[in-house]
């Protein structure tokens, strides 16, 4: 009798353990969310979300317009679909995936699209440096965001890895944002400081990782890589020859 209440006892406590774990992983993937979303809209503030309280010229295009929307949209979906998660909704979750599709090939097709126009017109990203230079951000992005989206579409039968390949995918993107915000070009900070502090969100989820599974999931360290490497490639290429020369090609 004893030996089964003591079994009994230790099975509640291992539900209520493994309940609270799975409450604190919602909790921080909604939380991470929240804050990638709030990165967008800082960053995007003066030049499209504020615009008319900003002295920011020149007017926005109508493919300036659909890309914002449809930004907009990935970053409305990704704190919808982490609370449809921690609210148990994962029914609902996995059909509004399809509009998670359609948003990352609109982003896939308009990015780049966006960003050589705007470049053409020596109009992109200003505050990130010269526009030939500063279009290996976005040019790159169209190559590692695919990836890390794809990766994660085809684990989605593996939450666990499902989930931090898109958190790592929007960080990919989110990067523009943060590269739009005024004190990451303080005279006197390193070129590559838009990338550290993008990478304060990696950090977060290596944390995470760390503290809830003892080490770096899978998912994280193979996306982060990826996310990491990528950024190094970019400042060693920006200033190039070849890359001018190329980003010159492409805007012409």
């Amino acid at each position: 009798m004893n030996t089964a209440l003591a079994i009994a006892e230790q099975r509640i406590r291992g539900f209520s353990k493994q309940r609270s774990a799975t409450q604190h992983e919602r909790m921080f993937f909604s939380g991470m969310a929240a804050a990638l979303v709030l990165a967008t809209l800082v960053g995007f503030a003066p030049s499209y979300y504020f615009k008319a309280h900003f002295e920011a010229p020149p007017p926005l295009t109508p493919m300036l317009h659909l890309h914002g929307l449809v930004m907009s949209a990935w970053m409305v979906l990704l704190i919808a679909q982490t609370s449809l998660v921690a609210a148990g909704r994962t029914d609902i979750h996995r059909r509004l995936g399809v509009v998670g599709v359609v948003l990352a090939v609109a982003i896939i097709i308009l990015g780049p699209a966006v960003a050589i126009t705007r470049a053409r017109q020596g109009l992109f990203c200003v505050p990130c440096g010269p526009p030939l230079a500063a279009l290996a951000v976005p040019l790159a992005t169209a190559v590692v965001f695919p990836v890390l989206f794809v990766a994660a579409m085809w684990l989605r039968k593996r939450v666990d890895a499902h989930k931090r390949l898109l958190l790592i995918a929007t960080i990919e993107f989110v990067t523009a944002a943060v590269g739009r915000i005024p004190a990451i070009h303080l005279p006197g900070l390193p070129s590559g400081t838009m990338y550290a502090a993008t990478d304060l969100f990696l950090v977060a989820i290596a944390v995470y990782d760390l503290v809830a599974l003892k080490r770096l999931h899978p998912a994280t360290l193979a996306g982060g890589s990826l996310l990491v490497g990528s950024q190094l490639a970019r400042e060693a290429i920006k200033n190039s020859p070849t890359w001018l020369a190329f980003a010159a090609w492409v805007t012409t």
